[in-house]
């Protein structure tokens, strides 16, 4: 799960006037921050509502389609995208997948924070309204083979504050933001990535 929650291309295209409110907050994100970079929390929820996992790192993004991910707790886990491809580490397993950017784009939703404009080629877009104090945008994935069933972006002004993914399984994962900050300087060797010696390398492609 954790490994898909990181590569999907956040992008936007106009806005109709039915979804003005949530679309306009996405639009204004995705179009004024260029780099970002804080922390998050990841809460994990089976279909009975029962918190199966919990995990925290970092992230940091830097448009178009470049983004560094990174699991500290309760495991070390690392995903990069660098433009062209996006490379999932596991450390305790000593195993590097990695996949096409391209073929990544709507299978989890990480990749959603750092891509071009073009959201709406592979999601179905609503307004989803307000919640816990935040505005929802809900996209809804056309390709029914992929990984999730909807992905539910919350936004507070133009600042997201949380995503929320529900699986095919019936699994909710939360995350929520804290500290990010935009347009800072991100130097490129963070979004370059080479598999250290004596793992396994698989290609997911």
């Amino acid at each position: 799960m954790t490994s898909r929650i990181i590569a999907l291309i956040l992008a936007f295209s106009l806005a109709s006037p039915a979804l003005a409110d949530a679309l306009q907050s996405l639009k204004t994100f995705t179009h004024s921050a260029r780099t970002l970079s804080g922390s998050f929390s990841q809460t994990v929820y089976d279909r009975h509502h029962h918190k199966t996992q919990e995990a925290s790192g970092e992230l940091y993004f830097s448009r178009p389609g470049k983004f560094r991910w990174v699991y500290r707790k309760p495991y070390e886990q690392l995903i990069v995208g660098d433009g062209k491809t996006v490379w999932f580490y596991d450390a305790d397993l000593a195993q590097v997948t990695k996949r096409k950017m391209d073929q990544a784009v709507g299978e989890s939703p990480a990749a959603l924070l750092a891509g071009s404009n073009d959201i709406d080629k592979y999601f179905d877009l609503r307004d989803a309204g307000q919640q816990g104090g935040l505005d929802w945008l809900e996209a809804t994935p056309k390709n029914k083979g992929g990984t999730f069933e909807k992905v539910r972006l919350g936004f507070q002004g133009n600042t997201l504050q949380a995503m929320e993914l529900k699986d095919n399984f019936g699994q909710t994962t939360l995350l929520t933001f804290k500290g990010l900050k935009e347009n800072i300087h991100l130097k490129d060797d963070i979004f370059h990535f080479v598999p250290p010696k004596d793992v396994d390398v698989l290609d997911g492609s």
